[in-house]
């Protein structure tokens, strides 16, 4: 079993095997083919794609960051199939900084403009739906943000067509006409486990909940800090959600009316997204919601869009921070670890709503506080995903730093504040050597 494939494979039955893997006949080598994304990834599809790679040759296949096992990205798949990633997971890291697979650093937004314009030729889309309802509709379910573009675009959408995939209204639907292949199969959906609060994310959750007024709409990635966040709003109110995605940790104060949605000034009442990553708790919440809408990330991550909603909050994370405001979120060094996702579309909307907020939180220190997060510089070849320029709210354990508008020496001086204190003489000392301070 390989490093970068450390799922054990499932065992399908064969009649359903063979279903699949004629459903996609219609894939030639040289193709390019999309894979949908997260929890939706339809996994059966995955295994039979690698069950044709005897006749396959220089097959690209593309996708967001998914669940599962991607066992066209390991080793023994050289030469049959490329994994070119918009956001690099755990499951093809080692492929792409392996050199076997490539990153594709593009904002989360602007992704569906690769295909709807003809710059990113697709031939075939495979993904997961529900079955078609009584007019021939089926939901895309728990994703649409890039799959729904991708499949009015493709040669060939091929369906996997599982009812225990929640329908999702929204700009989220498909007429089971367009799809050239669809196989039934009941199966689970993968699921993402919550991850437990620490000590030193309730710290960062708390100093981001502060800057967080009643009425604010908000959008939080996937994690800790975020669940962090959202665990210290319950003594908010009227809070809306407009975000690219979210998690278990909003099911619970929508639940609790504490995110109603009431006081948005786009999609009134509705938590918007373009997909959900969690468990079978969320995946039941968003489950035939009229409160809870999918569209398209051209949509929710437009920032046009996001900045005709008051109070905006976006909440996002990084790997590193230098003391001038450059924000490190994909890559540690030259070793790309994730992506762009959409945390400038986010912060350029936030930035532009009236009374918004873009906000970064990241802990101060990494590998039991013997690395600080918040740095002098950024390593060679770290990607600054933010800019300087864009960057307005950073929050550590130790506080948050308001940068905007800010220069050079009041911003190392701002990130030096909430850097941890076994690291702030250092800091210091690199800041008054290169005279910013």
């Amino acid at each position: 079993m390989s490093k970068a494939d450390p799922i054990p494979a499932p065992t399908y039955p064969s009649d359903i095997m063979e279903e699949a893997i004629d459903a996609l006949k219609c894939i030639r080598s040289g193709d390019t083919v999309l894979i949908g994304s997260g929890c939706a990834a339809p996994q059966l599809f995955v295994d039979a794609l690698v069950a044709c790679a005897p006749q396959l040759y220089d097959v690209e296949v593309i996708h967001l960051m998914t669940f599962g096992r991607a066992p066209y990205a390991t080793p023994d798949m050289i030469g049959h199939f490329r994994h070119n990633a918009f956001f690099t997971g755990g499951n093809v890291r080692d492929a792409v900084n392996d050199g076997r697979a490539d990153y594709t650093p593009v904002h989360l937004g602007e992704i569906p403009s690769l295909f709807l314009s003809g710059e990113k030729p697709l031939d075939a889309v495979l993904m997961q739906v529900t079955p078609p309802d009584h007019h021939g509709y089926c939901s895309l379910g728990i994703d649409c943000a890039i799959t729904l573009s991708a499949a009015r675009m493709a040669k060939y959408i091929i369906a996997l067509v599982n009812p225990q995939m929640p329908r999702v209204y929204g700009e989220n639907f498909l007429h089971q006409s367009r799809f050239h292949r669809m196989v039934n199969f009941d199966t689970p959906l993968l699921e993402l486990p919550r991850v437990r609060m620490n000590d030193l994310n309730a710290k960062i959750g708390q100093h981001v909940a502060d800057l967080i007024p009643n009425g604010a709409c908000l959008q939080l990635g996937i994690g800790g800090i975020p669940d962090a966040v959202l665990h210290n709003l319950r003594n908010k109110k009227d809070l809306g959600m407009h975000t690219e995605m979210f998690s278990d940790g909003a099911v619970e104060l929508a639940q609790e009316g504490i995110i109603n949605c009431h006081l948005k000034n786009v999609h009134k009442d509705k938590m918007v997204a373009a997909f959900v990553l969690g468990t079978r708790v969320l995946f039941d919440f968003v489950n035939k919601n009229p409160m809870v809408e999918f569209r398209p990330v051209d949509h929710t991550n437009d920032p046009f869009v996001i900045a005709r909603n008051d109070n905006m909050m976006s909440i996002n994370s990084a790997i590193s921070v230098d003391i001038t405001g450059q924000v490190n979120s994909d890559s540690i060094g030259h070793s790309i670890f994730s992506g762009f996702g959409g945390q400038v579309d986010f912060v350029r909307g936030a930035a532009r709503s009236k009374g918004g907020k873009p906000i970064i939180a990241l802990p101060s220190t990494t590998k039991d506080d013997t690395v600080s997060k918040v740095v002098f510089e950024l390593e060679p070849g770290a990607g600054v995903v933010t800019s300087r320029a864009d960057v307005h709210y950073i929050a550590t354990e130790f506080g948050v730093a308001y940068l905007h508008g800010k220069t050079i020496r009041e911003r190392a001086l701002a990130l030096i504040g909430i850097a941890h204190p076994k690291f702030r003489d250092e800091l210091r000392f690199q800041a008054k050597k290169a005279k910013m301070i």
